[in-house]
């Protein structure tokens, strides 16, 4: 009985914090000739042995590269930058301009959108990101030159179809993590005096619902909760680094995976109406030469298939 009242209780308190995600939710209008890519859980570090990202970063930015030629918009999921290894947003940025450079043209053609996570919480602070992501240094030049000059991060995005009014939410899916919600700075300083030298070494870090199955599946199991009582909202996360794509009449879950994959980065694209799972990976030509192929792991499938009920 006692461990009965404790799942209702984190149940609720999951319900309490989805639901606010949701109604704070910045709201972007769509239509069936929009595009958006959505990744999340890059957890780009200082290119140290402890930056995850740094194995998939020309993946990444190959990938990145192709959707801004081709129109879509980005919306990153959460955890884009891992603030919990690394004390300065400065160190990330210098280890990777290229890619902020890149994400720099998105933000100035107002293509880009942009979520917290619990690696990046600190984002939440509009004071904090004005300080630190409005400019960068210019060696060449010696000067401070604009990055992302009034940026707003969000904890959830609604994509609403203005044809059909049908609402996708994006929100990184932390919000059904007790721990990695209210007690993140906790959990930040334990990464940065313990885990981090350990994750060198090859030891994960227990907390992390991507390298605890049994926590995966309890935050995944709330998260099917919430969107049953939200009648079976389409709602898409990260989080938990696992992919997620239902078919059309299941509960209508997804998760777009993570950059940190080995060897691989997975996302969701949405275009004509529909949405896919995908992959960029390295492959092996005949001749012997690397290139970067992107892969349809999932659909596409008709958005308006996951009525709601």
């Amino acid at each position: 009985m006692k461990g009965f009242f404790y799942y209702i209780y984190f149940m609720l308190t999951s319900k309490k914090r989805l639901d606010k995600a949701y109604k704070t939710a910045k709201v972007i209008e769509f239509n069936n000739s929009s595009k958006f890519i959505l990744f999340s859980d890059c957890h780009r570090g200082d290119n140290s042995f402890a930056d995850d990202f740094a194995n998939n970063r020309n993946i990444y930015f190959h990938a990145l590269k192709h959707y801004y030629k081709n129109g879509f918009d980005y919306c990153e999921v959460g955890d884009g930058d891992e603030l919990w290894e690394n004390l300065y947003f400065k160190s990330i940025f210098e280890a990777h301009q290229n890619v902020y450079l890149l994400m720099k043209q998105f933000y100035t053609e107002k293509r880009l959108h942009l979520i917290w996570g619990n690696h990046d919480m600190v984002y939440k602070n509009p004071h904090f990101v004005k300080k630190y992501l409005s400019t960068y240094f210019d060696e060449k030049t010696g000067e401070n030159v604009e990055l992302f000059k009034d940026i707003t991060y969000h904890e959830g995005i609604i994509l609403k179809n203005i044809d059909t009014q049908q609402e996708l939410f994006l929100t990184h899916g932390h919000q059904a993590d007790w721990w990695n919600y209210l007690f993140w700075k906790w959990s930040r300083f334990m990464v940065r005096v313990l885990w981090k030298p350990l994750n060198v070494m090859g030891i994960a870090d227990p907390t992390s619902p991507a390298k605890n199955y049994k926590e995966l599946i309890k935050i995944e199991r709330r998260i099917k909760k919430w969107i049953t009582n939200n009648n079976n909202l389409i709602t898409i996360v990260g989080h938990t680094h696992r992919p997620r794509f239902p078919k059309p009449g299941e509960i209508a879950f997804f998760n777009d995976g993570s950059c940190v994959h080995p060897r691989s980065i997975t996302g969701i694209e949405i275009e004509n109406g529909k949405i896919a799972l995908i992959k960029w990976q390295i492959s092996t030509k005949e001749d012997g030469t690397l290139q970067i192929i992107r892969t349809i792991l999932e659909g596409p499938q008709n958005l308006i298939d996951y009525k709601t009920v």
